[in-house]
């Protein structure tokens, strides 16, 4: 293993440490995360964070400590009671490009003492700032005449003390209450309440952390599948692989094509409205995409207006699984960046089935003395790719 070694940035006020070249730092507080001292760093044995598309992102923190170190008794108290939360910060430079993996709170404290060489291990898990928000119910909270983002934005201002700040996209279909009519109302925690509006409209949650230490973004709208693409991950191509594993999977199963019945007003008449897999924020990144196998039936919605029975299609469409999933792992040193998830990367060197755009639904970082590692896996609608080639 490298040799690591640990300095102070006094100028920048953050503790960090170097590893082959990848400079990781690490900010732990009460709600206002701070560097951590040298020998915080000097304990710490691996890292690992798990970012996700879709839903919360996690992070484990494993420290080799003394037995009578005070470290063990810092962290397990600065979790207690007396203090509301304790906030971690991790971030990495990878050629001089600095990313935030993770920007969270501690949740679980675990210590395996080994009687033999008396080390213990001090394995501190959480979750992203995503966890602050289910903390409180705030059930019957009025929202009169607010359509779903607007509620959203309202949630969400309760944490621009944790650097939280919205991304809030409108509905396709704006769905506005009167408020003489029905006057909507919160139900349950600010996290809760979010991803139920976010199902009814076919939208996703999530926090971005970053792209300032200390800051998020908190995005609400559609899963868009387009933009700036990745470096490609080559496989069989001599010196250029930059992939240490890479296996793909197809099934067409699962795919269904939701169908939408309404009734006519003046015959109640059923009307049976299909609902496809066509969207301008997720073009296809496949020419040969599968062919539904289940058409199930949208309950509930044959009476509601048409405007919320459009927006019930829609999210059940947008639940509907890619068929095509791709797994590996990477070298991040060999690659040349950090992966990240929710953005397309290319394929190439794996077949004209597989090779072409993907879009990243998780990465998991492993970071451990004198190496940087990612597993991550794909996804995308079909098989050939849109693209005669990718970037390199």
């Amino acid at each position: 293993a490298a040799r690591r070694c640990a300095r102070i940035d006094r100028g920048a006020g953050i503790v960090s440490a170097n590893v082959n070249g990848v400079n990781l730092t690490l900010m732990i507080g009460p709600a206002e995360p701070v560097a951590v001292p040298a020998e915080v760093l000097d304990a710490l044995d691996s890292v690992k964070v798990i970012s996700k598309a879709v839903g919360t992102s996690g992070f484990e923190l494993v420290f080799k400590i003394d037995a009578r170190s005070p470290l063990q008794t810092l962290f397990l108290v600065g979790a207690g009671a007396s203090i509301p939360l304790v906030r971690v910060v991790v971030a990495v430079t990878v050629s001089g490009q600095t990313s935030v993996l993770i920007d969270g709170v501690m949740t679980t404290h675990s210590v395996s003492p080994d009687v033999k060489n008396g080390m213990t291990t001090l394995t501190i898990s959480g979750e992203d700032l995503s966890r602050v928000m289910d903390y409180i119910d705030f059930s019957g909270i009025p929202f009169p005449a607010m359509p779903p983002e607007l509620q959203v934005l309202t949630c969400l201002a309760k944490y621009a003390l944790f650097g939280v700040i919205p991304m809030v996209i409108p509905c396709i279909v704006p769905d506005i209450s009167i408020p003489i009519q029905q006057i909507l109302r919160q139900q349950g925690t600010d996290l809760a309440h979010i991803r139920r509006l976010a199902e009814m409209v076919g939208y996703v949650f999530y926090l971005v952390p970053g792209p300032a230490v200390g800051s998020s973004v908190g995005y609400w709208g559609p899963q868009i599948k387009w933009g700036p693409v990745q470096p490609a991950l080559s496989a069989d191509a001599d010196a250029f692989t930059n992939v240490d594993s890479l296996s793909f999977a197809f099934s067409n199963e699962d795919t269904e094509m939701p169908i939408l019945i309404i009734q006519e007003p003046i015959t109640k008449a059923p009307i049976p409205i299909p609902i496809p897999n066509i969207n301008p924020l997720t073009p296809p990144l496949g020419v040969v995409p599968p062919i539904p196998k289940h058409f199930p039936i949208i309950d509930g919605v044959a009476k509601l207006p048409p405007v919320r029975a459009v927006l019930s299609g829609f999210a059940k469409q947008a639940q509907a699984a890619d068929a095509v999933t791709a797994n590996g792992s990477l070298d991040v040193l060999r690659y040349g960046q950090v992966l990240g998830a929710r953005h397309l990367v290319g394929i190439r060197g794996a077949g004209m089935a597989f090779d072409g755009l993907w879009y990243v639904t998780s990465v998991t970082h492993h970071l451990k003395r004198g190496e940087y590692k990612q597993d991550f896996t794909l996804s995308r609608n079909g098989l050939i790719s849109t693209l005669p080639s990718v970037a390199v």
